[in-house]
């Protein structure tokens, strides 16, 4: 584990690829420490030379551009923005419960982290190599090889190039105050706030601008299906292709299946409105959604980061479920049940977070 630089408590759900979140307790800090952040990944990550590393931006621009990390640090103006990424796959477990999903990883809610990103703005490396009108999309692809392609291929992503060039989206060689880890794609990375992780494609080595978004495999494996598909006989216009995250939120505190006295019990979590959305509010129930309390919500950083929110419940004695629902600035609100959520990948459960403990006198 040391190659990954993570917390002894992680939640491995895989060693190779490496794929673990952070227990949800440890979530509680706006910035998210480097050895709590989760990780996922297709394939084993590469080993890359920081010096002989090159990206190549090309496609329909009018000048192909290679850049060093220094002439990326030399020719373009450094950013900086704190903004949180969230797995595709977030909550997957819950849709689990509900009915299962073979072969897909049973993340929990700590697929999610946040982190102070330092790059520069990819708006300023695309308007260096002059986007031409045609270019309606803005592919990715990173240099990790993954087998889950058949054949296996590097993994990559696109975004619509109105998003590619809003300031938001960052080449990131830095996290945290500090060089961006191997474990986070070193020696640059692709940071598109509000979008699903997939998205920020990690040990980025070719920015190509197109006409059509990517042929690459994981840019439609990584959407919704209709509930009755057979993920293994789908084509890729069958299901609804991921890129903003929906409102959703978490309980982080206390822990699942905790054994807590009655009486008022503090309970925390986060709220994540996704794309340029802020959470407007959560709110919190011990009853089965018969009353519910208003918790008290952190302002967010800016429109890319969770927000932090915490009640005060008066719990009974005996079991209780702990339920939390967050509503956005349009008043979009999270859908109740996974069942109405559930397909057939675990992509995307923004359904009310729900949490069992138990209370004695």
């Amino acid at each position: 584990m040391d190659i990954w630089g993570k917390r002894d408590n992680m939640v491995v759900h895989e060693r190779e690829p490496y794929n673990a979140e952070p227990p949800p307790g440890t979530l509680v800090d706006q910035v998210t420490p480097l050895d709590t952040f989760y990780c996922r990944n297709h394939g084993p990550f590469p080993r890359m030379d920081t010096a002989s590393w090159r990206l190549r931006v090309d496609g329909l621009v009018d000048r192909t551009l290679v850049l060093s990390i220094d002439e990326l640090q030399r020719r373009f103006p450094e950013r900086e923005l704190v903004a949180t990424l969230q797995c595709a796959g977030n909550r997957r477990a819950d849709l689990i419960e509900f009915r299962d999903i073979p072969g897909q990883v049973p993340w929990g809610p700590g697929a999610t982290s946040t982190a102070s990103w330092g790059g520069v703005r990819l708006a300023d490396v695309l308007a260096e190599a002059g986007l031409q009108p045609e270019a309606s999309h803005i592919a990715f692809t990173g240099s990790d090889m993954s087998q889950d392609a058949d054949p296996p291929q590097p993994f990559g992503a696109s975004i619509p190039a109105a998003k590619a060039t809003s300031g938001e989206v960052l080449l990131a060689w830095a996290m945290n105050g500090q060089t961006l880890p191997t474990a986070h794609g070193a020696p640059l990375r692709v940071v598109v706030p509000g979008w699903i992780g997939a998205r920020s494609v990690k040990w980025l080595q070719r920015i190509t601008a197109q006409a059509e978004p990517t042929d690459n495999y994981f840019q439609t494996e990584y959407s919704v299906l209709p509930p009755e598909a057979d993920p293994h006989k789908v084509e890729p216009r069958d299901g609804i292709t991921l890129g903003p995250i929906a409102i959703h939120c978490a309980i982080l505190q206390p822990d699942k299946g905790a054994h807590l006295p009655s009486g008022p019990t503090e309970v925390t979590g986060f709220a994540f409105a996704g794309d340029d959305r802020t959470v407007a509010r959560v709110d919190v129930s011990h009853d089965c959604g018969s009353t519910w309390i208003h918790a008290h919500l952190d302002k967010p950083e800016n429109p890319w980061t969770w927000q932090h929110w915490h009640a005060t419940l008066i719990l009974p004695a005996g079991a209780t479920e702990l339920i939390a629902r967050a509503w956005d600035d349009t008043a979009a609100v999270q859908p109740e049940s996974p069942a109405t959520v559930w397909n057939p990948k675990g992509y995307a459960n923004n359904s009310w977070a729900r949490l069992h403990v138990t209370c004695h006198p």
